[in-house]
């Protein structure tokens, strides 16, 4: 599922300059910065340590598991909207299944992918990732790759095996999935050239993907449903284009089109910031029309304290604040994804 960098993981609540620094700050203890660098390669962040060359920890680190946050909640909220999930032993296992195909094997194969095929600006954007910094070779990237990649289509059918689906829906979800994600950064298609189509494939790998993941495994996955979540998406376009603002350097010098680069900084948080409310707010208008009213108050109420964000933080400089926004804000969003799915698994869609 297409995710190279989901910025809706709530990112630890440091400065700006300690995430996004590969230096340590020299004036921290020396074990606390060795601590902080070795923990951040593991997540995959920024600020990573480029000295540890245990090939074990190099592979996660190409697997950033900070990114698979996001589509681990995706399928909790549609065993939420499938409205038949139930607090068994069974039901908690299958669901972690769920969760891992999810997260670390098809996240991680898009994270390796995207890796692979980003060696270059990562060159110039972000130097201390494996691949550019020699840590792994591109033959042992490739090797990941199919691994992961068959691992996560192998479990999305051993999951169809379970819900005794007539149509393999969850397997079709993981090839659908993975072709996105090889689409968004394989030439010559390559998604990620343009911000509006690689963005909404972001958008939608955040929340429709493993929502549709979730509630096809526990209930039935509606064309209703599949039709909302990918309008519900284009907030996780917003979230997305957070993303580019941090590569502006990179991604002008190659010619990728994000929007940053397209409509200039200013413009560009403008449409995020909008993005990211309105579909928000369109979802808590579509609760009431189905008379979920009390689902919907509280969409509303937690938009508001991203809208206090955007302007404390994103909107006055969204290079410089991007981490410290994505901290303050984006859990409201996460939540607001949860109460959706509570919503429409109450009212039976």
């Amino acid at each position: 599922m297409a995710n190279p960098d989901p910025s809706q993981v709530p990112a630890p609540a440091e400065s700006d300059e300690a995430v996004n620094s590969s230096t340590p700050d020299p004036a921290a203890p020396a074990e606390t910065s060795e601590q902080g660098s070795g923990a951040r390669q593991l997540l995959g962040m920024k600020g990573a340590d480029t000295g540890d060359t245990n090939i074990w920890k190099i592979r996660v680190q190409l697997m950033k598991p900070i990114t698979w946050v996001p589509l681990i909640w995706g399928v909790i909220c549609g065993a939420a909207a499938s409205g038949h999930f139930t607090w068994t032993f069974e039901h908690v296992l299958i669901a972690a299944i769920c969760m891992v195909m999810s997260g670390p094997l098809l996240t991680g194969y898009t994270q390796t992918i995207n890796d692979y095929y980003d060696r270059d600006i990562d060159a110039i954007n972000e130097p201390y990732r494996p691949i550019p910094s020699g840590a792994i070779s591109v033959p042992q990237v490739v090797i990941q790759i199919i691994v992961l990649l068959v691992g996560g289509i192998g479990v999305a059918y051993g999951l169809d095996q379970w819900a005794g689906h007539e149509f393999p829906t969850l397997t079709v979800l993981a090839i659908v999935g993975s072709f996105i994600s090889y689409i968004y950064s394989a030439p010559p298609i390559k998604l990620k050239q343009n911000g509006w189509l690689g963005n909404f494939a972001l958008g939608a790998s955040y929340i429709a993907l493993p929502w549709w993941a979730g509630q096809a495994l526990f209930g039935t996955l509606t064309p209703k449903v599949m039709v909302l979540t990918l309008a519900y998406s284009l907030s996780g376009l917003g979230i997305a284009i957070i993303n580019d603002f941090k590569a502006v350097e990179g991604d002008r010098a190659l010619g990728l089109k994000s929007l940053p680069v397209v409509f200039g900084i200013q413009k560009a948080a403008w449409i995020c910031v909008l993005m990211i409310d309105v579909f928000q707010i369109g979802m808590g208008l579509f609760l009431i029309s189905i008379h979920e009213n009390l689902y919907a108050v509280i969409i509303f109420l937690l938009v508001i304290p991203q809208i206090t964000f955007q302007d404390m933080y994103f909107l006055r400089d969204p290079v410089k604040n991007d981490v410290k926004y994505q901290a303050s804000a984006q859990p409201f969003l996460v939540l607001g994804t949860l109460v959706a799915g509570l919503a429409i698994g109450h009212a039976g869609l």
